[in-house]
């Protein structure tokens, strides 16, 4: 990778492998549209996440909202089961 005048790197198809260049602007725009389409939005997540050819910030950007993902169904699980536990116990008051 070599700067330009202006000190910005300057990426040459040839010398950069496709995993470690940035992601362009267009393909956060399709990624962003696949997101807000349901079940698809699941898919590519798992697609993007542990495929080998996918770039590694899109990868890592994969992994970290499955993991999120994650983290809030079992955090809504949780709270669910307190909640129905609460609710039984009121119902059995009366």
């Amino acid at each position: 990778m070599n700067e330009n005048q202006q000190g910005q790197p300057v990426y040459r198809e040839v010398g950069v492998n496709y995993q470690h260049r940035p992601v362009s602007v267009g393909e956060w725009m399709i990624t962003l549209l696949l997101m807000a389409i349901p079940l698809v939005n699941i898919i590519m997540l798992f697609v993007w996440a542990f495929s080998g050819s996918t770039n590694l910030s899109k990868a890592n950007w994969a992994k970290a909202t499955l993991l999120w993902t994650l983290i809030i169904i079992i955090v809504y699980a949780i709270l669910a089961i307190l909640f129905w536990g609460v609710f039984m116990a009121m119902m059995q008051m009366n």
